[in-house]
């Protein structure tokens, strides 16, 4: 009796010692293969250009999982595949907006737009738009580049949850850079507003129509160099003096002293 007994135990004990040892090995076994199948940079694997043409309505620029900001590039004002407010097959751009649509079969937002230069002020979209390649043009998450043929400018734009960042790179050599701000750009605007806070700031508002029947968008802007002078147009016709304005068409432009760099960066944050 006392013999089966000790046969039983150390049955129950040889059984547990190989069922360790399979579990020692399961494990080894799983964290190996676990460590080796680990992706590196996954952000690498993501096309944001995906959607941008055909059909798709989607937009390349940048922003947060559920963020209030999408800033990208707008190449149409128009139309049932403009519902993004960018198509792959154009090849202009008007400026950069930061309230986007994706997947949608109607058009909304894209809201204050703003658009680099140097030269002369142009009011009409047709005229200060620029030209760009998709060879100097790349998207990631968060994060969006093109070159603007028009003047030479890299544009750089990158996202936070409710605050984006531009960084425009002007040709060698360039000493003045301009900032178009455009308030009336795509949907129909119902009242908007512009003020100069101070030499470094710009804040405003727009309330528009289209697919919502009352979308409110307030911003404010501040720039990394002093704004060296402003002009702004209503109706497209330059008001002398103005640090304030309201209307249904106000666009703005803003001068700045480069220096060596050659570069202007801003901050603008928005809410509803």
């Amino acid at each position: 009796m006392k013999r089966r007994q000790f046969d039983t135990q150390e049955l129950l004990l040889k059984l547990l010692n190989h069922m360790y040892k399979a579990a020692i090995y399961f494990l080894i076994s799983f964290f190996s293969v676990y460590s080796f199948a680990q992706p590196g940079d996954l952000t690498k694997k993501v096309n944001p250009f995906i959607g941008t043409g055909g059909h798709g309505h989607t937009y390349p620029g940048a922003s947060m999982p559920f963020g209030m900001m999408q800033l990208s590039p707008d190449t149409r004002l128009e139309g049932w595949d403009g519902c993004s407010g960018y198509h792959y097959s154009d090849s202009s751009i008007y400026g950069f907006s930061h309230t986007h649509l994706s997947g949608t079969g109607i058009a909304d937002y894209c809201d204050i737009l703003l658009m680099p230069f140097t030269g002369a002020e142009e009011w009409k979209p047709v005229a200060y738009a620029s030209r760009f390649s998709h060879e100097n043009e790349k998207a990631s998450p968060g994060f969006y580049e093109v070159l603007l043929d028009k003047h030479h400018i890299k544009a750089s734009l990158t996202t936070a949850t409710r605050s984006g960042m531009h960084q425009y790179q002007f040709a060698p050599g360039v000493k003045e850079g301009k900032l178009l701000v455009d308030l009336k750009h795509r949907d129909e605007v119902l009242e908007s507003s512009l003020q100069i806070v101070n030499d470094y700031e710009v804040k405003g508002m727009r309330r528009s129509k289209s697919w919502a029947a009352n979308q409110v968008v307030y911003f404010y802007i501040r720039f990394e160099k002093p704004i060296r002078s402003t002009i702004i147009a209503l109706n497209d016709s330059v008001q002398q003096g103005l640090r304030t304005a309201s209307g249904k068409n106000i666009k703005a432009s803003f001068a700045f002293d480069l220096g060596s760099g050659e570069q202007l960066r801003l901050k603008i944050g928005i809410s509803g």
